[in-house]
């Protein structure tokens, strides 16, 4: 299985659309298009195929985590 496979995957189970997992890849200071995020989502003989790197899916997962849970408490702003 590769990379855009578990992404695609993620994406179906959790319902999210190409908006909220750009939002999800902010979370994580990641930038990416929506055209960019299209390429990942094509077969692999599609001519605007991308192949999803290692870095993609661990920004995605690590803005997922924030999505979820929320910052971590050395990210949360201090209660006063």
């Amino acid at each position: 299985m590769t990379n855009n496979d578990i992404l695609k995957k993620l994406r179906v189970a959790l319902k999210l659309r190409d908006d909220d997992v750009i939002k999800i890849l902010k979370l994580a200071d990641f930038n990416m298009t929506k055209s960019e995020l299209n390429a990942l989502y094509q077969k692999e003989d599609h001519p605007n195929y991308k192949e999803c790197g290692d870095q993609v899916l661990r920004n995605f997962l690590n803005g997922l985590i924030i999505h979820m849970r929320g910052p971590s408490n050395k990210e949360r702003e201090p209660e006063e």
